[in-house]
């Protein structure tokens, strides 16, 4: 069994000295990873975040909670991964997920497929941007994605990748993360038919 882990979800600043100083207290205050969620809103974007924080830390682990999948492309999101695991000395997390907030779709203009066909396409992104992490020329042919023969330089630090996060809840979702994660994060959430609005039927407030 893997050691038990803490790390914690930091998503804004108003400034670089700001956003560092969470970063130092961050590992200061003992915990393993510091993880930026992706959401196209009022926050800090994910990879200029992730890799300001490792400036100013030492051993604390960064990474992402989760990358929406449907915004970047996986060779190129393998690119920037590799990337910043180098420049990390091999501190990265590489989280990953479907994508969920159909409002964020509807802001930028993108389709909001259904949901088997978001956890569809991560399927396919996740196993180009393995192969890529992992050093492979790699061709993929499949439903959303098509690679011909791409190498990415350079390679990561962690072999044969940085660990990968898979995010999100649902049967198909968890039966990828099963299959394909080295660590899954359960998010705990769902939104309703429309995909705007949390579903909070059967929550309640405890009490501290």
């Amino acid at each position: 069994m893997k050691p038990f882990r803490f790390g914690i979800n930091v998503r804004d600043a108003s400034a670089r000295a700001e956003w560092q100083d969470k970063a130092r207290k961050v590992e200061g205050l003992g915990y393993s990873a510091l993880l930026v969620p992706d959401h196209l809103a009022a926050m800090l974007a994910t990879i200029p975040a992730v890799m300001s924080a490792a400036d100013v830390t030492k051993s604390l682990r960064v990474g992402t909670n989760v990358l929406n999948n449907d915004l970047r492309h996986p060779v190129v999101l393998a690119r920037e991964a590799a990337t910043v695991d180098v420049l990390t000395d091999g501190r990265l997390e590489l989280g990953l997920g479907a994508g969920y907030m159909r409002i964020e779709y509807d802001q930028a203009g993108l389709r909001f497929d259904r949901g088997g066909i978001r956890v569809e396409r991560l399927a396919e992104s996740v196993t180009i941007i393995k192969g890529l992490l992992g050093g492979a020329d790699v061709s993929f042919a499949g439903q959303h994605y098509r690679v011909t023969g791409h190498r990415i330089h350079p390679r990561p630090i962690q072999r044969p990748h940085p660990p990968i996060i898979i995010g999100g809840n649902g049967p198909r979702l968890l039966t990828l993360a099963a299959s394909e994660a080295d660590i899954v994060n359960f998010t705990g959430i769902t939104f309703t038919s429309g995909g705007t609005v949390p579903d909070m039927d059967g929550w309640k407030v405890a009490g501290v």
